[in-house]
């Protein structure tokens, strides 16, 4: 037998339960530090919850003619571009200690994803608790399905790999000057310095596919990010007083391709290249001037 305010309660339940899940399983903490563990985790399925229970009695309330709840829920909302300031400054905090910067690009491309995540837990749980107000708990849950594919399809986003070669480059030193292949990098003084480097350091080159890409990868932001997860996943040799062995990225100015030269603590050049690859496209660098009248007349 139903009894009144059954469907409202099941479809809040349905809502917050496929949310908290969804934002549960895009939580991934790896080398880049996000989100901090335990804390970090807690404080984000904390907002999860929220969000979800924002989402789920949304449509509910609605068709209830609850409109105060509504303005209320509306209200809330606005709170989750909090979240956003909320990481910026936790990863600014990490990187004043960290031996290689990720750079302001980076952390501001890392707390927009953390606050639209909040935003895609409120849509699957307006979908998930609308479908079940109006249908069942059955229709809910295939709209949950169909909600947890494609979070995480929208989890995904464009990687150098995609918009560039990376390749192995050999190394070498005309007097002090280094060079990766004929790009020249830096001017390192100290003979200790300069065995070190052809001893242990890695060459690569990034060549762009694209005038989208070139413009892409002239962005310093961009190859800072390369820089940070190459050293952070091969490690890096190099203490806070030895700033020489730095990775260094510079760019072509001719032909726009990108050379990096790091001294890692792996020395596996199929890893480093592996690493390149992934590093994720900032949205900050990410420009297309392909797609002008102008940017395609210009690459003619």
């Amino acid at each position: 037998m139903n009894v009144p305010g059954a469907p409202f309660a099941q479809a809040m339940f349905n809502g917050v339960t496929v949310g908290v899940l969804i934002r549960f399983f895009m939580l991934k903490r790896d080398y880049r530090q996000y989100p901090s563990y335990p804390h970090g985790v807690l404080t984000h399925l904390a907002l999860a919850f929220i969000a979800a229970v924002i989402g789920s009695i949304a449509i509910p309330a609605l068709m209830e003619k609850e409109f105060t709840a509504v303005t209320f829920l509306a209200l809330a909302a606005t709170q989750f571009r909090e979240v956003r300031s909320m990481e910026r400054e936790m990863l600014q905090n990490l990187d004043r200690t960290g031996l290689i910067s990720r750079g302001a690009d980076y952390i501001e491309g890392i707390a927009r994803v953390f606050e639209a995540r909040n935003y895609i837990v409120m849509f699957a749980s307006l979908l998930v608790g609308g479908a079940t107000y109006w249908g069942n708990i059955f229709y809910g849950l295939l709209v949950g399905l169909a909600a947890f594919f494609t979070s995480n399809k929208l989890m995904g986003g464009k990687i150098i790999g995609q918009i560039a070669n990376v390749r192995a480059a050999t190394i070498h030193f005309a007097g002090p000057n280094l060079f990766v292949e004929n790009l020249h990098l830096m001017n390192l003084g100290t003979e200790d310095v300069r065995k070190t480097y052809l001893q242990r350091a890695l060459g690569v080159i990034i060549e762009p596919r694209d005038d989208d890409a070139r413009a892409t990868l002239a962005n310093n932001g961009q190859r800072m990010a390369i820089a940070h997860d190459a050293a952070m996943l091969l490690g890096i040799h190099k203490d806070m007083d030895t700033g020489e062995f730095a990775p260094v990225v510079r760019r072509d100015l001719d032909t726009g391709r990108v050379g990096l030269v790091i001294v890692p603590m792996e020395k596996d050049i199929h890893l480093l290249l592996e690493a390149i690859k992934r590093v994720p496209v900032l949205e900050s660098a990410s420009v297309t001037p392909l797609s002008t009248r102008i940017g395609k007349k210009a690459s003619d």
